[in-house]
Order: C-alpha cells, then structure tokens, then sequence
C-alpha cells in the first residue's frame, strides 16, 4: 500500500497531464483515490448516497482547481481536505442526522437475527456496529472527522492536520476529547 503522505513519480505525472486538461489521467487518479475519499466523506455524513455524492462534488472541485495544486502536501491530503470540507459544510448546512434509506436500511434490516445459522453472533455484531453508529452520531462533525481520519484511515497526525486545516494541537486536542467522549458513551459495552 502506497503512503497517502507521499506522491510517486508516475502520480506526479498523472497530476501535471490532468491539470493540461488530460482527463484519462485524472481518471486514473479518481480510481486510486475513490474508496478513500468516499471513506472520508461517509465519516462526516454517515449516508452512503450522500458521501458519493460529496465525493463526486470532491473530484470535481479538485479537476477545477488542479491549476492551483502546490505539493507542498501530498495530492491525496489535498483530496481529503476538499472532501472533509465540503462533509463537514454539508452537515451544518443540511443540520443532517443519521437516516438509513435505500440500501443501508435494507443491510440493517436484513441484519435481524433468524432461527437459522450463529444468529446471536450477528446480532451482537449488528448491535456493536449499531452503538458505535450512534456514539459517532453524537459527536460533531469535526470531532467525528478527526477520529475517522485517525483510527480509520490511519491518516498521522501531521497529514489530518493538513486535511482539517487546523493545527497539530488541535487535531490532538480533538482526537483527546473524541476518545473520551467515546470511552463514556460506551463504557457500559466494557462493563459486559
């Protein structure tokens, strides 16, 4: 797996042809950089047709500033900061809660125990991912953002930073009060 903090030769490559205007190249670079930025969005706004959403709205604000691409940071925290930005806008602006529709509900629903095979396993599975869901829901955006980003995407703390555009400390600061504030929502989950 590539380092997300550092661009190879043939990315540097595919990031000067796309800013000339060769979409193939982009394209290539919106295939290695898809599932991550759709990860990133989909932590901020917990609905999986909103993140694709936010993560096409990310490729296309990226296309049209590429001319404005420094590498002072990597291509994919550039990526990253866009789609974190646009999430964590979207969020506030929408006051968007958690809502499963479409497919999401359907996993879920299809997710309720039978008479048939490990159903307790599944349903504990089911209910741990759903608690953690919630807990999650609980935080803000940026708390929520810098944890994912974190424990995740295993983003360092130097890269969230260049993501979130905050300082260092503050990505700490954020991912302190995050941990904790998961550790309290669900401490009773250790106590079983």
């Amino acid at each position: 797996m590539r380092n997300p903090g550092r661009q190879d030769g043939d990315e540097a490559e595919l990031i000067e042809r796309a800013a000339k205007g060769d979409s193939q190249a982009f394209g290539q670079l919106v295939e290695r950089y898809q599932r991550r930025v759709v990860g990133v969005a989909m932590a901020v706004v917990h609905n999986q047709d909103d993140a694709i959403e936010l993560a096409q709205e990310t490729f296309i604000r990226a296309y049209e500033n590429l001319s404005k691409f420094e590498s002072r940071s990597s291509f994919s925290t550039w990526l990253y900061r866009i789609a974190a930005n646009l999430s964590i806008d979207f969020r506030r602006r929408e006051g968007r809660h958690v809502v499963l529709r479409g497919e999401d509900a359907d996993s879920e629903f299809n997710r309720i125990p039978t008479d048939q095979g490990d159903s307790f396993k599944e349903a504990s599975r089911t209910e741990l991912s759903a608690r953690l869901r919630e807990a999650l829901g609980e935080l803000t955006p940026e708390h929520r953002a810098v944890i994912l980003l974190r424990e995740v995407e295993g983003l360092s703390y130097d890269e969230i930073s260049d993501v979130l555009q905050c300082p260092r400390g503050t990505v700490m600061s954020r991912l302190h009060y995050a941990r904790g504030r998961l550790r309290g929502i669900l401490k009773d989950l250790s106590e079983e």
